[in-house]
């Protein structure tokens, strides 16, 4: 009984090391709150687009220089979204296109910033449009 006590406890005190941050662990930021701007709109009124963004980062130390850039980022996502046109917004082939190019950006930004691209992937978690 005294060794399976020890046993317990020596796995006890060994556990913090078991769940050590892994190289390979995803992180997620989301911006808050949602970004919203106009598009170029075929219409005589302002189309508007509301987007979720999240980006997927690895590590820990990613997601604080995530942190610490994200009113360059945003801005430069408000810059792309607000200047498609009403086609490329409302069509799924354009959204993809445009969810690249906010990626690729982001990275680029990022690469300026911190010396390497740190967002893994884009997701877009909300669409909507008018």
């Amino acid at each position: 009984m005294k060794r399976l006590f020890l046993v317990l406890a020596l796995l006890i005190s060994i556990q913090p090391w078991a769940y050590a941050e892994d190289e390979n662990s995803y992180a997620y930021f989301g911006f808050e709150p949602e970004i919203v701007t106009n598009y170029i709109a075929n219409r005589k009124k302002l189309g508007f687009v509301r987007v979720g963004v999240e980006l997927m980062v690895r590590g820990k130390s990613d997601l604080e220089s995530i942190e610490m850039h994200e009113p360059l980022l945003r801005a430069a996502i408000v810059e792309i979204l607000g200047n498609q046109t009403e086609a490329q917004i409302k069509s799924m082939t354009g959204r993809e296109a445009v969810r690249k190019d906010c990626l690729q950006t982001v990275n680029k930004l990022l690469r300026k910033e911190i010396g390497k691209e740190a967002v893994v992937n884009l997701l877009f978690t909300k669409y909507l449009y008018d």
